[in-house]
Order: C-alpha cells, then sequence, then structure tokens
C-alpha cells in the first residue's frame, strides 16, 4: 500500500455503518450530529423523530459528499476526532481501513466527483440489525442491549421519551423500526451478500450471535462459493457458539481468514460483575474452543474494555492473555461526562498515575500480547481525568454516578460490588466513600 494522504481514511468509499436505531454514520466511532437520536459517540442530540434514510439516500447525500471532499482535499475533519486524538484506543480505526483497503485508492480516486460524488458501492457493512443481547454490561445501556432495554422499562415506572435517547423506545417507533429493518436494512444486506459484493463484515450488537440473520448469512456466503473471499470480524461476548445445530467455528472453517475479539474486561468474579449475564468458565470454553481452529494469533483476541473495576483484576486478565496465548485488543471506557463511575478516568489524577504505573512495572507484561494494552496505559497518563475535564461538574456528577452503580447493584445480584472490589486499595476506597 502506497502512502495515503494524512486525514485520508478508505472508510467513506468502502464502509457503510448502520445502528440499531438506524443512524448511519462513517463508521462506529465517527462523531457526527445525529440524524434522529443521540447514539453512543454523537456529537448531536437528535430531535427524537424518525426519518431513517435507505443506503442508496445516505451513501451519496450532502453529507457524505462533503466529508469525501474534505478528505481528498486532505482536511482534517471533526467527525474523525475519535481517531485523530486516539480517544478509544491509540489503535485508529482509521488505520485498519487503509490497511484493509488502502490497495482501492486510486480505484475509489478515479470513481468520485470533484463534489464528492462517488459511483462505487461498499464493500465492508458493519449493520447494527437489532440491540438483541443476553448482556447487561455496567458501562453500556439500552441503546446496544436489549437486557437493558428490559430492566429500564421494568424498573423505571416512568420513562420521559421526549428525550432523544428515549425517543425510540416508543410502542409506536419500535414499531416502526422493526418494520424498516425487515423491508429495507434485511433487503439491502442480503442484496449484497447475492450479489457477492461483500468482502468485510463486521458483526457486533448488541450480541450477534443471537441473530438469525448472522447464521442465515455466514452460510449463504459459504453455499454461494465466495467465503474464501469474504473476511467476517466479531466483537461478541462469546457466551454461545452454536445455535440451531450450527457451530459458529465450524462455518469459520470455510472462510479465507477471520478474526474474533471476545469482550472480557476481567476474570472470575470481577469480570462477571462488569458484565452482567457472563458466566466466566463457559466463556473460556467457548474462547478454547476457537483457539483449536485458529491458523495465527490474530484471529481470536481478547477484546478488554479498561474500566475502574478492571483495574483491579487486571493481572489476572495479563495471566489469562499469556496461558491463551491471545493478544490483547485494549480500548479505555470513555465518557461524556463524569457519571459513568465505570470509566477509570474517574479518579484523581494522583491515584490513577499509582495505579497505571503499578501496572506497567509489572514483569509479566509481554510486548507481542500486552503492547496495546501498554500504549492505552501510557495513553492514560496523558488524558484529562473527570476533575480535569469537567472541573465545574464532576462533584455532582460523580455522586450521581455513584447512585447509578449502586442503584444497578441492588437489582442486580452478584457475588461482589464495586465497593468490595475497591477496597484492595486503601486510598481508592477512601476517595470512593467520600464522594
Amino acid at each position: 500500500m502506497n502512502k495515503l494522504p494524512d486525514n485520508f481514511c478508505m472508510a467513506p468509499w468502502t464502509h457503510t455503518y448502520l445502528s440499531p436505531q438506524h443512524e448511519r454514520r462513517l463508521c462506529c466511532a465517527s462523531r457526527e450530529p445525529a440524524q434522529n437520536f443521540k447514539q453512543y459517540l454523537d456529537t448531536g442530540g437528535g430531535d427524537g423523530s424518525y426519518s431513517p434514510l435507505t443506503l442508496e439516500q445516505h451513501w451519496n447525500s450532502d453529507h457524505m459528499r462533503s466529508v469525501r471532499r474534505r478528505m481528498m482535499a486532505n482536511e482534517e475533519l471533526p467527525e474523525c476526532v475519535v481517531c485523530n486524538n486516539k480517544i478509544l484506543n491509540t489503535s485508529v480505526y482509521k488505520n485498519y481501513f487503509n490497511q484493509l483497503f488502502g490497495h482501492k485508492y486510486q480505484q475509489v480516486i478515479d470513481a468520485t466527483a470533484p463534489d464528492g460524488f462517488t459511483s462505487v458501492t461498499p464493500v465492508s457493512w458493519d449493520y447494527r440489525f437489532t440491540n438483541l443481547c443476553n448482556f447487561k454490561c455496567r458501562m453500556c445501556g439500552h441503546m446496544l442491549s436489549s437486557a437493558w432495554e428490559t430492566e429500564l422499562r421494568t424498573q423505571d415506572a416512568k420513562i420521559d421519551y421526549t428525550l432523544p435517547e428515549f425517543a425510540w423506545m416508543r410502542p409506536e417507533i419500535k414499531q416502526q423500526i422493526e418494520q424498516f429493518t425487515d423491508q429495507v436494512i434485511v433487503k439491502e444486506f442480503l442484496d449484497a451478500v447475492e450479489n457477492k459484493t461483500i468482502e468485510e463484515i463486521y458483526w457486533v450488537g448488541g450480541e450477534p450471535l443471537m441473530w438469525d440473520i448472522h447464521w442465515t448469512v455466514m452460510k449463504r456466503i459459504v453455499e454461494l462459493g465466495y467465503a474464501n473471499k469474504v473476511y467476517p470480524r466479531y466483537n461478541t461476548n462469546l457466551s454461545r457458539v452454536n445455535f440451531r445445530g450450527d457451530n459458529l467455528f465450524e462455518i469459520l472453517k470455510h472462510y479465507r481468514d477471520w478474526q474474533i475479539c471476545a469482550s472480557i474486561d476481567a476474570t472470575g468474579d470481577i469480570g462477571e460483575y462488569i458484565r452482567t449475564g457472563l458466566n466466566y468458565a463457559e466463556w473460556l470454553e467457548n474462547f478454547r474452543q476457537g483457539l483449536t481452529i485458529q491458523t495465527n494469533p490474530r484471529q481470536m483476541r481478547l477484546d478488554v474494555t479498561l474500566t475502574l473495576p478492571g483495574l483491579f483484576d487486571i493481572d489476572n486478565l495479563i495471566k489469562l492473555s499469556t496461558d491463551l496465548n491471545a493478544m490483547m485488543l485494549t480500548k479505555v471506557c470513555y465518557a461524556f461526562d463524569a457519571k459513568l463511575i465505570m470509566s477509570p478516568l474517574c479518579l484523581p489524577r494522583p491515584l490513577l498515575e499509582k495505579t497505571v504505573d503499578r501496572i506497567l512495572k509489572s514483569n509479566k507484561l509481554k510486548v507481542n500480547l500486552h503492547g496495546q494494552l501498554i500504549d492505552v496505559l501510557l495513553n492514560m497518563k496523558s488524558r484529562k481525568t473527570f476533575e480535569e475535564e469537567w472541573p465545574d461538574t464532576v462533584h455532582n456528577d460523580l455522586k450521581r454516578g455513584k447512585y447509578r452503580i449502586q442503584r444497578l447493584e441492588s437489582i442486580r445480584p452478584c457475588s461482589t460490588d464495586l465497593r468490595t472490589i475497591l477496597s484492595a486499595d486503601p486510598e481508592i476506597l477512601q476517595w470512593w466513600d467520600n464522594i
């Protein structure tokens, strides 16, 4: 691959993203004003309306043409701040797309008019067909997890549907979303499958291994005889690998290459606390099953979100990675305000740096397996803490965040709780008690 312009990303020419609420963006990490609802990583609030776009309407829309024009001019796009500033992790999505599709650079430039209109169509698909998920991860929420949504509906008697983040849950809009999925979204995707135009699929949810369409499509690509040309990637909780008589790893044997990023943020009780629904022993058994068919160590990865409680089990997670000979794909739990106490950045600077330095001094870290973990930890030391980012609101927001955590603990039985986890460090426990 020839070096591409510094601010160029192949995603607007090759990739199409869709959220469970039918927001279309450049990719899952882009920061764009919401079209309708407030979404994960969105900067805009939306107006709570529902007016979804088809892929055809979106692909050469005014916005997408503007993105392409600015990228061809090598402008730094505010939509791409997550990659540009390495907000989530140090291995940025732009580099991934450019490595995977960089060989198409001249082709897409030749196929794109000065106004940004392009005749190329997407070959990489990230369609999150539904929020169906069996986990309630404490740093997640109702938009990406049906288990979260169900809990919200049953535990909160009064949901303010006028708020953009809840508007999609109104019964009439929920029905419209489901109809649009069945009538438009599924057809768009299946047409690409049948036309053999797909080169990459990113299966992520929700929990994609619970979706009928995942199993249908993966088997259909094999039937059509081009699995050797398709690269499926997964971000999955790996709670199940069998579905109605089909086994995930038996299907993947037919593909030229694949990757599973299996979410795990801590081992044992702490892991099960962070990701409500996790059975750690079952997860480990499923992961080891994947190891038996992988042909290179990049295919089975530990997908780690660094959380506050997870920092207290990181030594065990490093040992797990070493024992399995599995690389850690690491990102930091990111927050838009100080209420998300699951983020390590909620700690005051001295406590954060003390904790990070302790981990970095571990002689168990191996660059080939834990290089990205090391990079993310070093990056965290240069990041603003909640106190530094939101000095005027941090005190009250931390209180609200603590209340939220404690409320979840009261309705989700677990063998441990956050205070117990934090008690391993007296200074951090004192900070917690003083919130």
